[in-house]
């Protein structure tokens, strides 16, 4: 499974004052789903609006993506990238966004809702 994981709306999925410190918010998440990725077989990748952020969050085994542009540009290049592949049947993407949900439903792929795989994600 190819799991894509909408980052903003995750971390957007509780409101834990993530705005204060929106870089570090996205480098906790990344953290999280390098540990996530060590005890699962899935493959990763996370997707950001925006440029990348300095320094670069660090992550051994989840592919980290910057989608610049206007907002929404993540959600554009997750729709993208599944509908690109191959077997779009083998790929999850986690959000709540509920038109990148149709649009990738659309092509195939399962959709995990952001508050329940961050919960997962947080161990409760």
């Amino acid at each position: 499974m190819h799991v894509f994981v909408d980052g903003m709306n995750v971390i957007g999925s509780r409101p834990d004052g993530w705005w204060r410190d929106r870089p570090g918010a996205m480098r906790r998440l990344v953290s999280g789903l390098d540990e996530l990725a060590r005890e699962s077989p899935d493959r990763i990748t996370v997707v950001f609006d925006g440029r990348p952020i300095e320094p670069a969050p660090e992550a051994a085994r989840v592919e980290v993506l910057f989608a610049p542009g206007r907002r929404g540009a993540a959600d554009d290049e997750i729709a993208r990238r599944v509908g690109d592949s191959a077997d779009p049947g083998s790929i999850r993407v986690v959000t709540s966004d509920g038109e990148l949900a149709n649009r990738v439903r659309g092509h195939g792929a399962e959709v995990e809702g952001a508050g329940a795989f961050r919960r997962r994600l947080e161990g409760g």
